[in-house]
């Protein structure tokens, strides 16, 4: 089975725009398509930028409690992993470390962002790392059938 860490970019995403490729990313893992990791600490960052980033709140209008239930949400669909190794590779903004530590110890396959930081690396001690839409065609090659039945669906 696929192993992903999603990082706090996409389900920002997934939270604000629930017809998306995220949201569709997320509902397919709680499926059981592929299994997540997550750290407190990307939930962290998720809570944060929904809860504290005007721009969005002004764009998008949703409750505190619709973000702490989403959380929780991730917690409970997730794998949560703790104790992350120290880190020091994403130079430009190092606060993306904490994504390749949470894989790290996750042991992950796909790290699943839209960071360009870390996209810029597109592959680091073996995992890839790649945009949701990326990882939406590879779900594509090795479950075709479910997205047949998807799109037959009205």
């Amino acid at each position: 089975m696929l192993h992903v860490v999603i990082d706090s970019t996409v389900l920002v995403s997934a939270f604000l725009t629930r017809g998306g490729v995220a949201a569709e990313l997320l509902r397919r893992a709680r499926a059981g398509v592929f299994l997540v990791s997550l750290s407190e600490e990307i939930l962290a960052e998720t809570e944060r930028v929904l809860l504290t980033y005007p721009h969005i709140r002004m764009r998008y209008p949703y409750e505190d409690q619709e973000v702490t239930e989403f959380c929780q949400g991730l917690r409970r669909a997730a794998q949560l992993v703790a104790d992350l190794p120290q880190v020091t590779v994403v130079i430009r903004d190092p606060k993306d470390d904490m994504v390749i530590a949470t894989a790290l110890k996750a042991q992950v396959s796909y790290i699943v962002t839209r960071d360009d930081d870390l996209l810029s690396l597109q592959v680091y001690e073996g995992i890839t790392i790649i945009t949701p839409e990326a990882f939406m065609a590879i779900l594509r090659e090795t479950r075709p059938t479910e997205d047949a039945e998807t799109e037959e669906t009205p």
